[in-house]
């Protein structure tokens, strides 16, 4: 038998012996405010587990010990990825269980896509408050940035802390009940809207938006909608004193007028009554 052959032979059986890995699947990155997880499918059997190495683009491969010979479909990179302004790309590997050999020299692996974590990493809900001036004519809102992942000198750093001025805010009102909406765009977290109708409840939503981002990839997750209450302003909030009294003459004098008129048509017709039945006429 040539050697050759023997060698084909010898390497089939070895493949045989060793078995082969089911290959990872459906491969994806899960980033919300650079909280950053690494996916995949299926769960394995007993009879295989999965390793993940990544890299930097350009970078040495590494791996975490969490996720060597893991039955976990799951690997928390969140750690490993502190240049933010970087790309990085994944493999998970196919081997064996821990504990376990295998004599393939090169296990199955399946890429992930690349992963830029300024660029890619979702921006989470932001939470506001609503702050109705007190003469009813603006209404401010006031945003909480929420925290990141990110840790930096023992202090946990917000998305303004890492967007700095790129971060900006979309915030969407309409009146209560009402189809049309506003739109309107601010680089400060607090919000001063002024042509909002006197005394009327509005509704808002907010979102995060990073300028120096591609169009498709700006805005964040939107916020809880918040309404403000139906505030219909008294009428001494409209009006001055001196206006309200000269009102309320103005009702007097017109109330005077029509009961001097309705007595004066009154003493008419009972005149005229009293003359068709021919009765001497009396003083009222």
């Amino acid at each position: 038998m040539a050697p050759s052959a023997f060698l084909f032979i010898v390497w089939v059986l070895v493949r045989c012996a060793s078995g082969s890995f089911p290959l990872a699947q459906n491969v994806t990155w899960k980033s919300t405010n650079f909280k950053t997880l690494l996916s995949w499918q299926p769960e394995p059997s007993s009879d295989y587990s999965y390793t993940v190495e990544f890299s930097a683009i350009g970078q040495n491969k590494q791996k975490s010990p969490h996720c060597i010979h893991s039955s976990e479909t799951v690997c928390d990179l969140t750690s490993y990825l502190t240049d933010l302004n970087a790309c990085y790309t994944a493999d998970v590997l196919s081997g064996p269980p821990r504990g376990g050999t295998s004599d393939l020299i090169e296990f199955p692996h399946t890429p992930s896509p690349r992963f830029c974590p300024y660029r890619d990493t979702e921006i989470g809900r932001l939470d506001f408050e609503l702050i109705r001036n007190e003469d009813k004519t603006s209404t401010t809102l006031q945003v909480t940035d929420p925290l990141t992942a990110v840790f930096k000198d023992g202090r946990q750093l917000s998305i303004r802390d890492i967007f700095t001025d790129q971060l900006q805010y979309k915030v969407t009102y309409w009146r209560n009940q009402s189809t049309g909406k506003k739109v309107l765009q601010s680089k400060n977290s607090n919000i001063t809207l002024t042509d909002l109708d006197r005394g009327e409840s509005y509704c808002f939503i907010i979102q995060a938006l990073i300028a120096d981002r591609s169009l498709d990839n700006q805005l964040g997750e939107m916020s809880q909608t918040k309404c403000s209450k139906n505030e219909k302003p008294s009428i001494f909030q409209v009006f001055s004193l001196g206006v309200i009294a000269a009102g309320v003459l103005l009702l007097l004098l017109l109330v005077g007028t029509v009961v001097g008129i309705t007595l004066v048509c009154y003493r008419h017709r009972k005149k005229a009554l009293r003359r068709q039945k021919g009765l001497p006429l009396q003083k009222i």
